[in-house]
């Protein structure tokens, strides 16, 4: 199970940009809403990282564009994190949101980055082994 980490990850990552992505035209009032005042033209940042987004999902779905989708999404993850800590500063001006859910979104932003690493393969944790060797049991006797 440990050894489809990575797809688990990719695929969470997948819908989660897809959903997002789409979200950006479909709910644009909200994300300009959502964007920090200091953002510059705040509607054309929310449909550029919109499509952005999307191009970042389909890309994690091809093994041949998967690392470059991964970094574009890592920076793009980075670059949009001010709309959540504008939200976890502001919960006054996000009444339809508790609180807490606002500092919860915080720590989502820390796991997607790192499924982003992982299901892109910029990171494989130590407890996963490398990559490009089968699995062995521990409990091996050898060949047989």
């Amino acid at each position: 199970m440990k050894d489809r980490l990575p797809y688990f990850a990719r695929l969470f990552v997948m819908i989660w940009f897809i959903i997002g992505g789409l979200g950006h035209f479909v709910a644009t009032d909200f994300f300009v809403r959502i964007t920090p005042p200091w953002v510059p033209y705040p509607l054309e940042v929310v449909w550029v990282s919109g499509l952005f987004e999307l191009a970042g999902a389909i890309g994690m779905a091809l093994p041949a564009w998967r690392k470059a989708a991964g970094l574009g999404l890592f920076m793009l993850t980075i670059a949009v994190s001010g709309a959540n800590v504008n939200m976890s500063l502001n919960p006054h001006l996000f009444p339809e949101f508790p609180p807490v859910l606002l500092h919860l979104r915080m720590a989502l932003q820390v796991f997607l980055l790192g499924c982003i690493l992982l299901g892109s393969g910029w990171w494989r944790p130590a407890f996963l082994g490398k990559a490009d060797q089968p699995h062995t049991s521990q409990h091996s006797t050898g060949p047989q």
